[in-house]
């Protein structure tokens, strides 16, 4: 599934092709994503992509009079088109700008959504609305973390993927996180310190910030804007290495299911 560095690599991809720009036409194959497409996507032919932002794992295109909100789902991706091919099947959509490039989206699995927003506050939408701090915002510390967790027996691997606390923390990255922090997945977020809750909001913070840098994690149904694969999947440390040496003591790595999630750790690195 796209995390956030996918997303907001597929952000700073599209953001040149389309801030600024006319829409000459909307095809809509396919009126049935996760849920039903916003039908006001067949309406704004002329009108202007003011920006292009991201919120969490939302893409949010704004428009004078309200904003598309765009999620990829688990395999959903934009390519940009100067003489676009024939459409196939799982090319549901497709977005043509006045200086004549083609934006389109492609979801294999379907499970991607496209809704609507009125007025000039996309985050008032209730998708966006109840939702946490950016992780790379001035905001998101380990004394944020440390307030949130109070009370909380839940594992903190589930903690910091829960969107109310902190946005766009998915599985990989969280994994990948708990291990530059020395944390545990299983420990109760609550039972951690605030010193140690800083180290995990910096490790966070350093991991989804080398995954943007560098395009992302090469999953397989992931490509970003030009159609590459990311990259940060050479660097992952744990992710999807159960049963393999440790980088970092060589002892062999765990492996469980924790909040219905794969998970690996160290169990001399982390505790």
């Amino acid at each position: 599934m796209p995390e956030l560095p996918e997303v907001e690599t597929t952000r700073r991809g599209l953001a040149p092709l389309v801030e600024g720009r006319a829409i000459a036409r909307v095809e809509v194959r396919r009126s049935r994503l996760r849920w039903p497409v916003a039908p006001e996507l067949d309406q704004l032919a002329g009108e202007t992509v003011r920006a292009l932002e991201r919120r969490a794992k939302w893409l949010i295109w704004r428009f004078d009079r309200g904003s598309l909100l765009w999620h990829l789902g688990m395999s959903g991706s934009f390519r940009g088109w100067e003489r676009p091919a024939t459409p196939e099947k799982h090319d549901h959509i497709d977005i043509a700008v006045r200086d004549g490039r083609l934006i389109r989206y492609t979801d294999p699995r379907r499970f991607g959504a496209v809704l609507w927003q009125p007025g000039r506050d996309p985050r008032a939408h209730p998708r966006l609305a109840g939702l946490g701090p950016e992780p790379l915002d001035e905001n998101f510390d380990g004394d944020w973390l440390w307030r949130r967790s109070r009370g909380r027996r839940a594992p903190v691997k589930q903690f910091i993927m829960d969107g109310a606390v902190v946005v766009g923390v998915g599985n990989i990255y969280a994994a990948e996180a708990l291990f530059a922090a020395g944390i545990h997945p299983r420990r109760a977020a609550g039972r951690i310190s605030r010193a140690r809750h800083a180290r995990l909001a910096g490790a966070v913070r350093e991991t989804l910030s080398r995954a943007i840098e560098v395009g992302g994690t090469s999953l397989r149904d992931f490509t970003v804007g030009d159609g590459t694969p990311g990259y940060f999947g050479q660097e992952l440390k744990v992710y999807g290495k159960a049963g393999q040496p440790c980088p970092a003591c060589g002892r062999t790595l765990k492996g469980a299911v924790i909040g219905q999630r794969a998970t690996v750790w160290c169990p001399t690195c982390q505790r």
